[in-house]
């Protein structure tokens, strides 16, 4: 738990989905499989569990906090949207401290 608790700042980029003239979102299940993929590939470990309130909203400064649990601890992983370009969202990912 404390190499996963040790990551600063994770870079995601997911592809939008988009409904006319709204305001674009990554979909839940998108952020959550992309903070996992992210902290493997960082770590080399994959939380048991993450869980994301919603959709992401595709909007530079939009944040949204959501839940790793791994080996029966909980921790707050923090997302901020970085840039929106085209059909890609890039977001920060910060692991927080326990």
């Amino acid at each position: 738990m404390k190499r996963l608790a040790a990551v600063a700042v994770l870079v995601g980029t997911l592809g939008l989905t988009s409904c006319g003239l709204m305001t674009p979102k990554v979909t839940k299940a998108d952020v959550e499989q992309q903070i996992s993929t992210q902290l493997q590939q960082q770590v080399g470990t994959t939380p048991e569990k993450i869980e994301c309130p919603g959709d992401l909203e595709g909007k530079v400064g939009t944040t949204m906090t959501c839940k790793l649990t791994h080996q029966g601890q909980s921790l707050d992983v923090n997302l901020n949207v970085t840039a929106v370009e085209n059909n890609t969202v890039k977001f920060d990912i910060k692991v927080a401290d326990q």
